[in-house]
């Protein structure tokens, strides 16, 4: 294992192969700046984009950002007719543009035309983000790491990560400040664990999975059942553990319980945001979103493709179809069959959630008629 002496000689081939931001192999272009350089120009950017260039070459860029918020140094981006109602008078010197959308040219500023500007934008963030700061690879030396562990030369431990016996840390995986690692743990290769992450005993983290800071993966199910005499609570204990399979992003601050017998199982591909909860033996499927401060009990299957809005609420033991979706704040109290879409509390299929909003919106009206009629009828 390489010393951490060697931490920033290292670092500077280990950290583009890991973190997206800082630029990720994005195809090179005639006169560019180096890879993770804040200015770029028109052309290049351009270029870089495979966009018809409108304006200026030479204005230099240094951030993207919403047209509200743009200077003369900011590429923006106009996706619809309504962000290009205000292009003119932003401040921006660029834009990233939708082909097919009007948008006017401006005197002393450049349109980039592309196919789809969400996409084109994607690309650009990874361009003018600055790198995260990564551990150089080998283990600090205020890193606690047991004997029996078995962690791969390429891998990066920074400092004050505790990993446990027989914990196994794959090539290229970067541990951040103050992970925690337990028992029997697996962690797959390319995967980054931010800042403050626990993965408890027995739990396999796939390849090419992050986990930002804080996330909590194994803890104990939350299951309860009184005791003999009726005057105290026993716990259950939860024997399984957590699965993420390859390619998933977990949020900060989220927590995957462990299973109570088997696995609970994150799907390769899914991508789970700040603040959730998910508990013990759910099964989530292939390429899923979830959205922030979701809330999904016990033994819940959600299938690949299905997407639950911010706030959602699942209650235990359902089904979401394959492809469903589930609106934001909606609670879950039957099973969602596949490719629907429901929304509410309780949440039903969204044409019935839209006649019970339209019937709600009515009341104040409706029971202005009611008192109207029960007055007529005293006064006959």
């Amino acid at each position: 294992m390489q010393g951490h002496a060697d931490a920033e000689t290292a670092h500077a081939t280990h950290a583009p192969t890991m973190h997206p931001g800082a630029h990720n192999g994005a195809p090179p272009v005639s006169g560019a700046r180096p890879p993770g350089a804040r200015v770029w120009t028109t052309k290049q950017l351009a270029e870089l984009l495979k966009a018809e260039l409108r304006g200026p070459e030479d204005l230099r860029i240094e951030r993207l950002d919403a047209l509200d918020r743009s200077d003369e140094r900011t590429l923006t981006f106009v996706r619809d007719a309504k962000r290009a109602a205000q292009w003119a008078a932003s401040r921006a010197a660029a834009a990233i543009v939708t082909r097919g959308v009007d948008l006017e040219a401006a005197p002393g500023k450049a349109i980039l035309v592309v196919d789809d500007a969400d996409r084109a934008t994607i690309t650009v963030l990874e361009i003018l983000t600055p790198p995260t700061h990564f551990p150089g690879v080998g283990s600090h030396a205020q890193a606690s790491i047991d004997p029996s562990a078995v962690i791969d030369p390429t891998a990066a431990i920074g400092p004050f990560v505790t990993i446990g016996p027989r914990t196994v840390v794959g090539p290229r995986v970067v541990l951040h400040s103050g992970v925690t690692l337990g028992a029997d743990v697996r962690i797959g290769e390319d995967t980054e664990l931010r800042a403050g992450v626990v993965v408890e005993d027995r739990c396999v983290i796939g390849a090419r999975v992050r986990l930002h800071a804080n996330s909590v993966i194994g803890a104990d199910g939350f299951g309860y059942r009184p005791s003999a005499d009726g005057k105290s609570l026993a716990k259950i204990p939860h024997a399984g553990n957590v699965e993420i399979h390859d390619d998933v992003e977990i949020g900060a601050n989220t927590n995957i319980d462990r299973g109570k017998f088997g696995p609970t199982v994150v799907g390769a591909g899914t991508k789970i945001d700040n603040l959730v909860q998910i508990g013990h033996n759910c099964l989530v499927g292939r390429s899923v979103i979830i959205c922030g401060v979701a809330a999904i009990a016990g033994s819940v299957r959600v299938g690949d493709g299905a997407i639950l809005g911010g706030g959602v609420r699942i209650a235990d033991n359902l089904s979401i179809g394959a492809g469903a979706r589930i609106g934001a704040a909606s609670g879950v109290m039957d099973d969602v069959p596949p490719g629907q879409t429901w929304a509410g509390y309780p949440a039903r299929p969204i044409a019935e959630a839209m006649k019970v909003l339209a019937g709600m919106s009515r009341l104040p009206e409706l029971i202005k008629q009611v008192k109207r009629l029960e007055r007529e009828a005293r006064e006959q």
